[in-house]
């Protein structure tokens, strides 16, 4: 009897599907609801990189758009006033589609190539690369470095791990990752953030990391703008009112961890509160309340979408809480003293994929030691 039990989990394939998926909820319907989450911050992305487009233009005296785009947009007679949210909306769209077709095909391309070497069903989750990926990258990136990094962020930070939910940090921040560092100058600076030529515009958190508070109110920029989203930055990371409201649907549709949430959050506002009460002039940024910490930059935008990812987060009750507690630590601290990285989210969250396994390991050793106490003091007590 024994030999034919071990011969029968023998046969069994070790992980069928995703390990993270439990309960009554499958992988498709995961990934289902993150993309209806996301779709706020895809429509208003669209929106605000049409406007800051048509309002660039308008600041530089001009009406019409070069190249193919311009043809499309005389076609149509929407014009390019920053007025008009149709206007808006098309003009944003002819930038942000572009991107994401070129990532989907791309995705595409070596999700058929693992699944046919691999001998596999085609995996959920592709289109959700795709619109994390095109949302988390600024309107002006080149399509072909676009695909170089969805690429990477693909296969190394996921298909060679075995695929969907199966990767150890998340796929989509190593290709953001792995852009910024082989191609700074398309990831961040003064040029990138509005797609017309010639408009020189730094993004808020730009003006935050460089001069602190002051630089952002004499840039004009009041902390309503950067919570509605209508300033420049990356395609779908401006509005945190958007991903608020992606977060309230990823919590109902229990697709996401409130502990995650709330441990990012906690972690934020210590954090930042922290460094305001001891301001240094050598650290502009550490004048920046928490208040405006979590709308500026893509905070709530990778804190909602990236943060919270089932597979990379951790999965103890207590761990979720102490791994958002670090990811939240640790954005502020690398906002405020590093020049170099002003954004600090990837490098944050890709830190805490890592400590992940490390913090669950703690939680449960940490259990294990406390129910191994109670049991001696009940043996004693008897």
């Amino acid at each position: 009897m024994s030999d034919s039990l071990t011969a029968r989990r023998s046969a069994r394939p070790l992980a069928p599907g995703a390990p993270h998926v439990r309960a009554a909820v499958d992988l498709r319907s995961l990934t289902g609801a993150f993309l209806v989450a996301l779709l706020p911050c895809a429509a208003f992305g669209v929106y605000n990189t049409g406007y800051q487009a048509n309002r660039a233009l308008a600041a530089l005296g001009e009406e019409h758009v070069a190249g193919w785009r311009g043809e499309v947009l005389d076609v149509l007679g929407v014009g390019v006033g920053a007025g008009s949210v149709l206007a808006c909306v098309v003009h944003g769209a002819l930038f942000l589609l572009p991107l994401f077709v070129t990532i989907l095909v791309v995705g595409g391309f070596w999700e058929r190539l693992f699944a046919r070497v691999r001998v596999r069903a085609l995996q959920p989750g592709l289109m959700l690369f795709a619109l994390l990926f095109t949302l988390g990258l600024p309107p002006t990136f080149p399509l072909w470095q676009a695909a170089l990094g969805a690429s990477f962020g693909l296969v190394v930070g996921r298909e060679v791990f075995g695929g969907m939910g199966r990767y150890v940090v998340h796929p989509v921040l190593v290709g953001l990752a792995f852009l910024v560092v082989t191609y700074p100058g398309g990831m961040r600076g003064d040029t990138v953030w509005v797609p017309v030529d010639g408009a020189v515009v730094e993004s808020a958190l730009g003006l935050a990391s460089a001069g602190g508070l002051d630089a952002l109110r004499a840039g004009g920029v009041t902390w309503l703008d950067t919570f509605l989203g209508r300033i420049p930055g990356a395609s779908g990371g401006t509005s945190a009112a958007a991903c608020l409201f992606g977060a309230v649907l990823l919590l109902v549709a229990r697709a996401a961890s409130w502990r995650i949430l709330a441990g990012i959050l906690v972690g934020a506002v210590v954090t930042a509160s922290l460094f305001r009460w001891s301001a240094s002039p050598v650290l502009p940024a550490a004048t920046i309340p928490w208040t405006w910490h979590l709308t500026l930059g893509s905070f709530a935008f990778a804190t909602v979408f990236l943060a919270t990812d089932p597979v990379t987060a951790a999965t103890t009750q207590a761990g979720r809480f102490l791994y958002g507690l670090l990811i939240g630590f640790l954005i502020i601290v690398i906002r405020v003293a590093s020049p170099v990285h002003p954004e600090g989210t990837t490098l944050a969250i890709l830190l805490g994929n890592v400590f992940a396994p490390l913090i669950d390991h703690a939680v449960v050793r940490a259990h294990v030691g406390r129910r191994s106490r109670r049991r001696r003091a009940r043996g004693g007590a008897s």
